[in-house]
Protein backbone atom coordinates (compact mmCIF):
# COMPACT_ATOMS: atom_id res chain seq x y z
CA UNK A 1 0.00 0.00 0.00
CA UNK A 2 2.68 2.15 0.88
CA UNK A 3 3.48 2.14 -2.76
CA UNK A 4 0.32 3.78 -4.27
CA UNK A 5 1.12 6.71 -1.93
CA UNK A 6 4.64 6.83 -3.58
CA UNK A 7 3.20 6.43 -6.50
CA UNK A 8 0.35 9.10 -6.25
CA UNK A 9 2.76 11.90 -4.68
CA UNK A 10 5.41 11.05 -7.56
CA UNK A 11 2.33 11.89 -10.17
CA UNK A 12 1.19 14.74 -8.17
CA UNK A 13 4.82 15.81 -7.99
CA UNK A 14 4.70 15.71 -11.99
CA UNK A 15 1.77 17.15 -12.75
CA UNK A 16 2.43 20.00 -10.54
CA UNK A 17 5.15 21.51 -12.66
CA UNK A 18 4.11 20.37 -15.73
CA UNK A 19 0.15 20.53 -16.66
CA UNK A 20 -1.44 22.49 -13.67
CA UNK A 21 0.48 25.41 -15.05
CA UNK A 22 -1.27 25.91 -18.15
CA UNK A 23 -4.50 24.82 -16.67
CA UNK A 24 -4.84 27.91 -14.72
CA UNK A 25 -5.90 30.54 -16.77
CA UNK A 26 -3.62 33.43 -17.71
CA UNK A 27 -6.52 35.88 -16.58
CA UNK A 28 -5.99 34.89 -12.90
CA UNK A 29 -2.50 35.00 -13.31
CA UNK A 30 -2.48 38.92 -13.87
CA UNK A 31 -4.33 39.77 -10.81
CA UNK A 32 -3.55 36.73 -8.36
CA UNK A 33 -0.87 34.03 -8.14
CA UNK A 34 -2.35 30.49 -7.96
CA UNK A 35 0.18 28.16 -6.95
CA UNK A 36 -0.89 24.45 -6.26
CA UNK A 37 0.67 22.68 -4.39
CA UNK A 38 -1.58 19.65 -4.39
CA UNK A 39 1.66 17.14 -2.71
CA UNK A 40 1.16 19.46 0.36
CA UNK A 41 -2.33 18.72 0.60
CA UNK A 42 -1.51 15.16 0.39
CA UNK A 43 1.32 15.48 3.23
CA UNK A 44 -1.25 17.15 5.32
CA UNK A 45 -3.49 14.15 5.09
CA UNK A 46 -0.96 11.62 5.68
CA UNK A 47 -0.27 13.89 9.10
CA UNK A 48 -3.83 13.59 9.88
CA UNK A 49 -4.80 10.14 9.01
CA UNK A 50 -1.07 7.99 9.30
CA UNK A 51 1.16 9.55 11.92
CA UNK A 52 3.34 13.05 12.03
CA UNK A 53 6.68 11.40 11.38
CA UNK A 54 5.60 10.04 8.48
CA UNK A 55 4.27 13.34 7.42
CA UNK A 56 7.13 15.00 7.81
CA UNK A 57 9.48 12.48 5.83
CA UNK A 58 7.46 12.57 3.05
CA UNK A 59 6.95 16.64 3.13
CA UNK A 60 11.28 16.93 3.85
CA UNK A 61 12.10 14.58 0.60
CA UNK A 62 9.38 15.75 -2.11
CA UNK A 63 9.62 19.19 -0.67
CA UNK A 64 12.89 19.05 -1.22
CA UNK A 65 12.48 17.58 -4.86
CA UNK A 66 10.58 20.88 -5.71
CA UNK A 67 13.17 22.56 -4.44
CA UNK A 68 15.87 21.30 -6.49
CA UNK A 69 13.57 21.24 -9.66
CA UNK A 70 10.66 23.81 -10.07
CA UNK A 71 10.29 26.52 -7.11
CA UNK A 72 13.23 27.68 -5.29
CA UNK A 73 16.28 30.43 -5.45
CA UNK A 74 17.16 29.14 -2.25
CA UNK A 75 17.66 25.08 -1.52
CA UNK A 76 15.54 24.49 1.54
CA UNK A 77 12.24 26.37 2.60
CA UNK A 78 10.20 24.45 0.61
CA UNK A 79 11.18 21.30 2.13
CA UNK A 80 11.18 22.80 5.33
CA UNK A 81 7.96 24.34 5.21
CA UNK A 82 6.35 21.19 3.83
CA UNK A 83 8.12 18.97 6.46
CA UNK A 84 7.02 21.25 9.04
CA UNK A 85 3.86 21.90 8.45
CA UNK A 86 2.95 18.24 8.03
CA UNK A 87 4.60 17.67 11.39
CA UNK A 88 2.68 19.78 12.77
CA UNK A 89 -0.53 18.35 11.03
CA UNK A 90 0.33 15.23 11.78
CA UNK A 91 -0.13 16.38 16.35
CA UNK A 92 -3.59 16.37 15.37
CA UNK A 93 -3.50 12.96 14.61
CA UNK A 94 -6.34 11.17 16.87
CA UNK A 95 -6.70 13.77 19.24
CA UNK A 96 -9.27 15.64 17.47
CA UNK A 97 -12.28 13.91 16.19
CA UNK A 98 -11.11 13.44 12.62
CA UNK A 99 -14.22 14.34 10.35
CA UNK A 100 -14.16 16.09 6.78
CA UNK A 101 -14.87 19.78 8.28
CA UNK A 102 -11.54 19.25 11.03
CA UNK A 103 -9.75 18.01 7.84
CA UNK A 104 -10.29 20.76 5.98
CA UNK A 105 -9.98 23.40 8.78
CA UNK A 106 -6.31 21.85 8.97
CA UNK A 107 -5.75 21.54 5.52
CA UNK A 108 -6.63 25.49 4.98
CA UNK A 109 -4.67 26.34 8.51
CA UNK A 110 -1.60 24.07 7.49
CA UNK A 111 -1.55 26.11 3.39
CA UNK A 112 -1.47 28.87 4.93
CA UNK A 113 0.84 28.39 7.45
CA UNK A 114 2.73 27.05 4.76
CA UNK A 115 2.74 29.77 2.19
CA UNK A 116 3.78 31.99 5.42
CA UNK A 117 7.00 30.19 6.16
CA UNK A 118 7.93 30.48 2.68
CA UNK A 119 7.16 34.26 2.01
CA UNK A 120 9.08 34.44 6.13
CA UNK A 121 12.28 32.94 4.54
CA UNK A 122 12.17 34.82 1.15
CA UNK A 123 11.87 38.26 3.14
CA UNK A 124 14.23 37.18 5.31
CA UNK A 125 16.85 36.40 2.98
CA UNK A 126 15.61 39.73 0.73
CA UNK A 127 14.51 37.26 -2.62
CA UNK A 128 11.07 38.96 -2.02
CA UNK A 129 10.29 42.63 -1.14
CA UNK A 130 6.03 41.97 -1.77
CA UNK A 131 4.39 43.55 1.19
CA UNK A 132 2.80 40.96 3.18
CA UNK A 133 -1.28 42.23 2.97
CA UNK A 134 -0.72 42.19 -1.14
CA UNK A 135 0.88 38.64 -0.67
CA UNK A 136 -1.65 37.30 1.63
CA UNK A 137 -4.66 38.53 -0.44
CA UNK A 138 -2.83 38.12 -4.31
CA UNK A 139 -0.78 34.80 -3.45
CA UNK A 140 -1.48 32.95 -0.11
CA UNK A 141 -4.88 33.23 0.02
CA UNK A 142 -5.91 32.35 -3.63
CA UNK A 143 -3.53 29.40 -3.56
CA UNK A 144 -5.32 28.15 -0.13
CA UNK A 145 -8.51 28.20 -1.91
CA UNK A 146 -7.65 26.24 -5.11
CA UNK A 147 -5.89 23.43 -2.37
CA UNK A 148 -8.87 23.22 -0.37
CA UNK A 149 -11.09 22.66 -3.18
CA UNK A 150 -8.43 19.58 -4.32
CA UNK A 151 -8.76 18.69 -0.86
CA UNK A 152 -12.49 18.30 -0.97
CA UNK A 153 -12.49 16.47 -4.11
CA UNK A 154 -9.79 13.21 -3.16
CA UNK A 155 -11.25 13.77 0.71
CA UNK A 156 -12.68 10.21 0.44
CA UNK A 157 -10.58 8.21 -1.55
CA UNK A 158 -7.41 9.34 0.23
CA UNK A 159 -9.39 8.79 3.30
CA UNK A 160 -10.25 5.16 2.18
CA UNK A 161 -6.90 4.92 1.37
CA UNK A 162 -5.36 5.56 4.28
CA UNK A 163 -7.88 3.50 6.25
CA UNK A 164 -7.03 0.43 3.98
CA UNK A 165 -3.40 1.29 4.98
CA UNK A 166 -3.77 1.06 8.40
CA UNK A 167 -5.93 -2.31 8.55
CA UNK A 168 -3.32 -4.19 6.40
CA UNK A 169 -1.24 -2.86 9.05
CA UNK A 170 -2.89 -3.55 11.88
CA UNK A 171 -3.25 -6.74 10.31
CA UNK A 172 0.19 -7.64 9.65
CA UNK A 173 0.89 -6.76 13.12
CA UNK A 174 -1.03 -9.93 14.74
Amino acid sequence: MRNWLWLILAVLFILEGTLLQWMIPSVWQSKVYVAPHFIMVIVLYIGLFVNRHSALMYGLIFGFLQDILYYSPMLGPVSFAMGLTGYLAGLTHRRLYSSIVVSMLVIALGNLFFEGIIFGLYRLFQITHLDLQWAFFHQMLPSMLINLLFALLVYVPVRKLFESMQNSQSAADE
